[in-house]
């Protein structure tokens, strides 16, 4: 590995973002496919870890995308 080379705190925001993501939307479908019988919260016909977790995961990829290493080398080695 070239020494000297930082990767962008970015890229971890969106790899943090799109992991949380992924787990509250996976939890999410569980939950809309086996609703819970007790204890169910009074909007829980809205699915608002369905919604937030796939807007946390869309967000993550995009940052992952955006701010890849890869990226970040190709630029670098054009300049």
């Amino acid at each position: 590995m070239k020494s000297g080379s930082s990767l962008s705190i970015w890229f971890f925001t969106g790899l943090c973002l799109g992991v949380n993501g992924l787990l509250i939307f996976a939890r999410g479908i569980y939950e809309a496919i086996n609703p819970p019988l007790e204890n169910r919260v009074v909007l829980f016909d809205l699915h608002a870890n369905i919604w937030w977790g796939g807007f946390l995961l869309i967000v993550g990829i995009f940052y992952c995308v955006h701010f890849s290493p890869a990226k970040e080398r190709k630029r670098n080695a054009q300049s």
